[in-house]
């Protein structure tokens, strides 16, 4: 560690301790979850530490956090330094078996995952748990249709890819490593951002997303899709899923398609990410399908998410009434709470947000004599909460939405405060396990004051609040080195009935779950989540009995 990441630990250990919503102790109890969240960022599948390794770190266990009180992360790069010497032997013996000709007449099991085993306690037992991985890796590729020198090839680049990424790794890589073991063990949307991270980040934002319009996540050694972004190039094609794990990437209608399994996700990102109107090709693994099922190419043009695209839309459907005569019905498709803060600020006429875009689009419905609406909140992941309090006041009097408990036990109350309703006829809100944040304050409050239906699955379950710290505001003023930035969870989310909306989400009043509904899945799936509670409620008067 240098001398500026021991001052950048300094000042991300007095935040996270001191400023985070979760009371945090650096004690042995935490210092034993930094430790085992290190190991696994770093080996996850217990694929490269033998068990003499772990016990050669022992003495670590108890230490990691006089290692952030002292802003010594020492340990830390001693124990990255014996992972890369593994890497390096693992990679070896694995291009080594590509040239042993390999017999598929045996009848042996492999089991891939390995997330529930022990550290191998011998070198001759990770040796054939390697030399079952590369047969079925052969395997794989032989029953996707390659040849077998083709497949020696790929395997044999992703082998030594794997060895080039653990190489190029530097003192930054490994100190994000371990500031997020540390932050993660307290709870899942903290983090630590190195000046690299960052600059992406910004980049990211500033440029609308210019690529698929795709959130990637990590599931073993496979980049998986985290969440398709509403309106974007990928959610507009329609094959690439939620849960699909990316295989390789190509450039262009016919470049190479490049092997990423077990790349970092930043890497897979730049693979992925490109020019406006430029093709990728996604070889994709689909959610449904096992780790030996079949592969799909998917290519999508690049462009940015724009606005527009996420902005509310509707539309009218007729039903069948008792009578015979058709009914009318509006929907409300909303993909994201949005609002432009710059314009609101500067009170421009013409600002937009997704509660002026609503009030107009019931306006014109109610011209065309609906009867009834829906707010379709399905895969909307949230945005701002300044917009779900106002969104909410379209469908209610008067009164408040939701509750906001600090780190210090304050609560605050966000109300709506405009008498009136745009619309008091019947309603119902669609929700899904995708559904999170605002979207539940928005689906909650309806609930609570029994003004609609809520109807879909239980709902993601995230009822926490996430501020942006840049550490650079607070390093020495003689400081010119870049520190980083801390996402750090500051605020904790409460219905106006008391209940938080956090692990439980927002239980439908109609269930309709959608295919392979899982039990296990959102917030309560997240190591480290903060649990449900609940606080007194606010003062409020259900506008009807529905729910």
């Amino acid at each position: 560690p240098s001398l500026d990441q021991r001052l950048r630990s300094n000042l991300a250990t007095k935040f996270l301790a001191n400023w985070h919503y979760k009371d945090t102790r650096l004690d042995d109890e935490l210092s034993e979850k930094i430790f085992d969240r290190y190991l696994d960022l770093l080996d996850p599948n217990y694929s490269f530490f033998l068990a003499s390794d772990i016990d050669t770190f022992a003495p670590y266990r108890l230490h990691m956090d006089d290692a952030l009180q002292h802003s010594n992360p020492e340990p830390a790069y001693e124990m990255f330094n014996v992972y890369v010497d593994r890497v390096h032997e693992r990679v070896a013996f694995a291009r080594e078996q590509l040239k042993t000709p390999m017999d598929f007449t045996i009848d042996e099991k492999y089991y891939w995952d390995r997330s529930d085993a022990k550290w191998a306690k011998s070198v001759a037992e990770l040796d054939e748990f390697w030399r079952q991985r590369v047969k079925n890796d052969y395997l794989r590729l032989r029953l996707a249709g390659k040849e077998d020198e083709a497949i020696i090839e790929t395997l044999d680049d992703r082998y030594q890819n794997l060895d080039r990424r653990i190489t190029e790794l530097n003192s930054d890589d490994i100190f994000q490593f371990f500031m997020n073991a540390f932050a993660q063990s307290i709870e899942p949307h903290t983090a630590y951002m190195s000046p690299r991270s960052s600059e992406n980040f910004e980049i990211s934002m500033r440029l609308s997303l210019e690529g698929i319009g795709a959130l990637l996540g990590r599931e073993n050694e496979y980049t998986s899709i985290a969440r398709i972004v509403p309106g974007g190039p990928a959610d507009k094609d329609g094959r690439l899923k939620a849960g699909d794990r990316v295989t390789a990437v190509g450039q262009g209608r016919d470049g190479k398609m490049v092997d990423v399994i077990g790349w970092r996700i930043d890497d897979v990102v730049e693979k992925i990410r490109g020019p406006k109107l430029t093709v990728v090709r996604l070889e994709v693994l689909p959610e449904e399908a096992g780790i030996d099922g079949q592969t799909q190419i998917i290519d999508i043009v690049r462009d940015e998410v724009k606005l527009e695209e996420q902005a509310a839309k509707s539309r009218i459907i007729e039903v069948p009434g008792e009578d015979g005569e058709a009914i009318k019905v509006g929907v409300i498709d909303l993909p994201v709470f949005y609002l432009d803060f710059n314009g609101r600020a500067k009170n421009l006429p013409d600002y937009r947000s997704s509660t002026r875009d609503v009030r107009k689009l019931i306006d014109e419905m109610k011209a065309e004599g609906v009867k009834g609406l829906v707010v379709d909140l399905r895969n909307n992941g949230g945005g701002s909460l300044l917009e779900a309090t106002t969104l909410t006041g379209l469908f209610i009097d008067e009164g408040p939405v939701v509750q906001v408990r600090n780190s210090s036990g304050r609560i605050s109350t966000e109300e709506d405060i405009d008498p009136g309703m745009a619309w008091d006829g019947p309603l119902a809100v669609l929700v899904n396990r995708y559904s999170a944040s605002a979207s539940e304050i928005f689906a909650a409050a309806i609930q609570d004051y029994g003004r609609g239906l809520v109807v879909g699955e239980t709902t993601f379950g995230k009822g926490t609040v996430q501020n942006l710290v840049d550490l650079d505001d607070y390093a020495p003023s003689s400081e010119t080195v870049k520190m980083g930035q801390l996402k750090i969870t500051m605020a904790q989310l409460f219905r106006v009935n008391g209940g938080s909306t956090q692990i439980r989400g927002v239980v439908p009043d109609i269930h309709f779950p959608s295919a392979g509904d899982p039990v296990d899945y959102g917030e309560r799936s997240l190591d480290n989540a903060l649990p449900w509670t609940s606080i007194s409620a606010a003062s409020f008067e259900r506008e009807g009995d529905l729910g």
